[in-house]
């Protein structure tokens, strides 16, 4: 099972080249990540995958999430357009302190236009080491584990 975030393309994305600049490409899977694993404190239209909180540093929870790997196959240049691209993601792995997001971003028409991988650490702020990831979260998360992408060499 994969959860589906819309994430619309931006003007300034483009390079000369006329299509989404690669730098611009991880922004937009970012943009991605915090919709679906952060919750928007008040929101009713949260992904089933929000379960991290999006202010966990000043809310004095102590924990936060760092970015310890990312890997991406560009597969097709992106185009710019209104529609919004179509970020397929689910769960590669899930360990104790950490957790593999994977992505296909696809387009109109079914283009598959890169794949890429986040590995995300949760950590302890006080201590700055990784700590567990809640009971919460794995629940959520488990219905969405299918296999990592496995990536041309």
């Amino acid at each position: 099972m994969r959860i589906h975030i819309p994430v619309h393309r931006r003007w300034g994305d483009q390079d000369a080249l006329g299509h989404i600049n690669n730098v611009s490409l991880l922004k937009l899977l970012e943009e991605a990540r915090v919709r679906a694993f952060w919750r928007d404190e008040g929101s009713a239209e949260d992904a089933p995958l929000a379960v991290l909180d999006a202010d966990t540093v000043s809310t004095g929870a102590g924990l936060a999430t760092l970015i310890a790997r990312q890997e991406i196959e560009y597969l097709a240049p992106v185009p710019y357009a209104r529609e919004p691209l179509d970020v397929q993601m689910w769960l590669g792995k899930i360990g104790g302190s950490s957790f593999e997001i994977c992505y296909e971003v696809m387009g109109d028409g079914g283009t598959r236009y890169a794949r890429a991988t986040t590995v995300v650490v949760l950590v302890d702020t006080e201590t700055g080491r990784p700590t567990r990831l809640p009971t919460d979260a794995r629940t959520a998360w488990e219905p969405y584990a299918e296999e990592p992408i496995s990536y041309r060499r």
